[in-house]
This record gives C-alpha cells, structure tokens and sequence, in this order.
C-alpha cells in the first residue's frame, strides 16, 4: 500500500488516500474514480510530499554489533601499534598470554595469520583510550 497527499484543484485542501501502488492511483485518477472528499470533485491532483523516513533507532544491528564488541573487549588490553609484536611474543611464549586489541595493517595481519598466530579484525573501528574524552 502507498499513501499519496492528493490536492482538490477546487482549492478545497489536501486530503491522503491509499492505494496498491502508483499504477493503481493512476488506473483510478483516470477513470475519474479519486475525487475530494468535501466537494466529490473529480479534479485532484498530487501533493508534493516528503519521503518517508523511517526513524533511527539505537536497537539497529550496528548498535547491537557495537554493543557485542564492547563487551568483548572490556577484558581486553589496547597496545595500539604494537600490536603485531604483542600478539607474535604471546604466541612464541616471550610473554604471557591476555587478550590484546590494537592496530595492524593488512600485510602485519597476514603474517601474524601465516606464522599461526591466532588473530582476527574486529568488525568495528575502535577509539584508542587516549582519545576518548
């Protein structure tokens, strides 16, 4: 269904009404069958409308994807740009292990995947804690 503002050129005012589609109002218009409602005038034409909108919500997939992302990563440890050397020393043993987040670029990220170091992107971008107000 599609609700059209319709305007009576009997300069009655503008009124809504519902149809199956474009095709249909234009079906209807045609056969004379949409008419103003105060004077029954034939004579009617389409109002300028605004499109409709929908609302944002906070209860979107992104949202809910942030929310998922975060409560991952309040067990976890920023190391910003070291992270390749991090996660290379946890896996050789150099240091202990934790849970660690930061930057990698795409070539540090396939050499950490090629020497079996276990990584993996996060699928939303994270503000480094210096920045956060």
């Amino acid at each position: 269904m599609i609700v059209f503002d319709l305007q009576c050129r009997d300069e009655c005012g503008a009124f809504e009404a519902w149809f199956g589609s474009n095709a249909e109002y234009e079906e209807q218009h045609s056969a004379g069958l949409v008419q103003c409602p105060v004077c029954q005038s034939t004579d009617v034409r389409k109002a300028p409308m605004a499109p409709s909108v929908p609302k944002k919500s906070g209860d979107g997939a992104i949202a809910k994807l942030a929310a998922l992302q975060g409560e991952l990563l309040k067990n976890s440890r920023w190391v910003g740009d070291e992270f390749t050397e991090t996660a290379r020393a946890m896996h050789l043993g150099e240091i202990e292990q934790q849970q660690v987040h930061g930057n990698a670029t795409l070539e540090q990220a396939k050499s950490l995947a090629e020497d079996g170091v276990p990584v993996a992107p996060l699928p939303l971008p994270v503000t480094p804690p210096s920045q956060v107000n």
